[in-house]
C-alpha cells in the first residue's frame, strides 16, 4: 500500500522540514518515527548522534566523502547565508506565513540549512515549502541581497540558491510535534549559535479534536 493510504489513516498534524542552500545535499530521506529522522539529521550533520542506538541510517564517513566529492562538481560556489541574508529569508517566510495563513509552529534559519515545523495545511507539504523558498528567494533579490547574485546567466536568470530536495518527517501525536519543536528550537545552539525568535512563529497549543483538519 502507498505512503499516502497510511498517512490518510494514522491523521496527520505537523510536519517537520529541513532543506539546505545549494550544495548543502542531504543523504534520501529516511522513514519510520520523528527519533528516526533526527538520528539520520544528526549523523549526516554532525557527524554523530545524540540518540543512543545500534542501527546507523546513514554512514558518516561515507556521506562526508560523497558530500566532498557533490561539491566539487557544483555549477557555483555553495551558498552560507550571511545574518543579513538570513533576516531578509525570514521576512519572505514572514510574508508568505500571512498570505497563505501557515501555521508555524517553530523555525530555526542557519547559514546552510532551514528547519520549520509547520501545521498542516491545504497546501501540499512540498508546495509550502517551495513556495517558503520562493518568497525568501524574492525578498533578498528586492534588497540586493541573493546570495547568487554574482553568478547570473548571461539571459539574466538567478541560480538557485536553495537546494533542489527537503526532508520531511509527518508529525501525527502532540508529542511528535513537542519534540520537533523543542529540536528546532534548540538546532541553533547546536550549530554554536543563539537561539532565534521570529514574528511569524506560533505557540503550539495542541492538536484539534476535531478530526481530519488544516491548521490555519
Amino acid at each position: 500500500m502507498s505512503d499516502n493510504f497510511w498517512r490518510v489513516l494514522i491523521m496527520i498534524h505537523g510536519y517537520h522540514v529541513i532543506w539546505g542552500t545549494y550544495g548543502f545535499w542531504l543523504p534520501n530521506d529516511p522513514r519510520g518515527s520523528w527519533s528516526d529522522f533526527v538520528y539520520s539529521w544528526e549523523i549526516a550533520r554532525f557527524g554523530k548522534a545524540t540518540k543512543s542506538s545500534d542501527r546507523s541510517v546513514v554512514d558518516p564517513k561515507q556521506y562526508a566523502t560523497w558530500r566532498a566529492v557533490a561539491r566539487r562538481s557544483l555549477k557555483n560556489p555553495p551558498v552560507k547565508l550571511t545574518g543579513s541574508q538570513a533576516l531578509e529569508a525570514a521576512r519572505g517566510f514572514a510574508r508568505f506565513t500571512e498570505k497563505s495563513n501557515l501555521t508555524v509552529w517553530a523555525c530555526s534559519i542557519l547559514p546552510e540549512h532551514v528547519h520549520f515545523v509547520l501545521g498542516r495545511h491545504h497546501y501540499k507539504i512540498e508546495s509550502a515549502a517551495n513556495l517558503l523558498k520562493g518568497e525568501a528567494t524574492r525578498q533578498l533579490i528586492e534588497t540586493g541581497l541573493h546570495p547568487m547574485a554574482e553568478h547570473r546567466t548571461s539571459k539574466g536568470r538567478w541560480p538557485s540558491m536553495w537546494g533542489e530536495s527537503q526532508w520531511i518527517v509527518y508529525l501525527d501525536t502532540e508529542e511528535a510535534i513537542e519534540n520537533a519543536i523543542r529540536y528546532v528550537e534548540e538546532n541553533p545552539e547546536r550549530e554554536g549559535m543563539k537561539r532565534q525568535r521570529w514574528s511569524f512563529v506560533r505557540k503550539f497549543t495542541g492538536v484539534s479534536k476535531n478530526g481530519w483538519t488544516t491548521y490555519h
